[in-house]
């Protein structure tokens, strides 16, 4: 899993928390999460090189958005809990 980051823009402390969101809730499904540093307003979201979020189409994303998409590729049983609603 990978989040690209623009370092222009300095976007490494939100990519950072979401980071943390998705390895807090994924903590048994996933191995490894990427932080990529990259340039000009880049912020995807990726998971086994699918984009499952780009802040170009769909804006900055809620945590709970990207939580179900990851969820719905590493784990689709797993409940969500709170973030289900």
């Amino acid at each position: 899993m990978q989040i690209e980051y623009c370092t222009q823009c300095r976007w490494l402390p939100r990519a950072s928390w979401l980071a943390q969101e998705l390895l807090t809730t994924f903590e048994q499904e996933l191995t490894e999460l990427a932080l990529k540093p990259g340039t000009g307003g880049v912020f995807v979201v990726r998971v086994d090189d699918e984009v499952v979020w780009d802040r170009r189409e769909q804006g900055f994303p809620e945590p709970t958005a990207v939580k179900r998409l990851v969820r719905d590729r590493v784990a689709p049983e797993k409940s969500l809990g709170h973030s289900e609603r």
